[in-house]
C-alpha cells in the first residue's frame, strides 16, 4: 500500500491531511476568537495558560516552551507585567534572571479565556448527534497521539 491509499470513500492520504490542516486551523481561529476581558494578543494568552499549567518560569523557558525569541518573550512578558496580569521574582539562585509568574488578574484572565472558549465548544458540540460525538471523542484520541508522536 502507497502514501495514497485510500483513507475514507474517494479519500487519499494527501486530501485528508490538507483537509485535516484546514479544520482544525479554522477550529482553532474559532477557538481562538472567544476572548477574555484583557485585550492582548494570542501569544500572550499562551504565555499566561503556560504559566498557569506549569508555574513560574524565567523569561528564557517561556521562549523555549512557546518557540519564540527571547527578545519576542521580553516583549510580552513586559506588557503583561505593565497589565498586572504577570509580575516578575528573583530567581532563587540566580541572581541575573528573573521569574514570571501569574498574578490573581492573570489567573483570573486564564480563567475567563478557558471559560468562554468551553463554553462555545461545549455549544457546538451540542449540535451533534450522540454518533458524531462518539466519532469526534475518537478522533480526539488520535490526533492527540500525532500531535505527541
Amino acid at each position: 500500500m502507497g502514501q495514497d491509499d485510500i483513507c475514507a470513500p474517494g479519500t487519499s492520504r494527501t486530501a485528508l491531511s490538507t483537509e485535516l490542516t484546514s479544520a482544525v486551523n479554522r477550529l482553532q481561529r474559532r477557538l481562538r476568537s472567544q476572548r477574555g476581558d484583557v485585550e492582548i494578543g494570542e501569544g500572550q494568552i499562551a504565555v499566561l495558560m503556560t504559566l498557569k499549567h506549569h508555574g513560574a518560569m524565567s523569561p528564557g523557558a517561556l521562549a523555549d516552551h512557546e518557540r519564540v525569541s527571547a527578545p519576542a518573550m521580553t516583549r510580552s512578558v513586559n506588557a503583561l507585567t505593565e497589565l498586572g496580569l504577570v509580575t516578575k521574582l528573583e530567581h532563587p539562585t540566580d541572581r541575573r534572571q528573573v521569574l514570571v509568574e501569574l498574578t490573581e488578574r492573570g489567573t483570573t484572565e486564564v480563567g475567563t479565556v478557558r471559560r468562554r472558549r468551553d463554553q462555545w465548544l461545549s455549544k457546538q458540540l451540542r449540535s451533534l448527534t450522540p454518533d458524531e460525538r462518539a466519532t469526534l471523542a475518537a478522533a480526539t484520541e488520535l490526533m492527540t497521539r500525532i500531535a505527541n508522536g
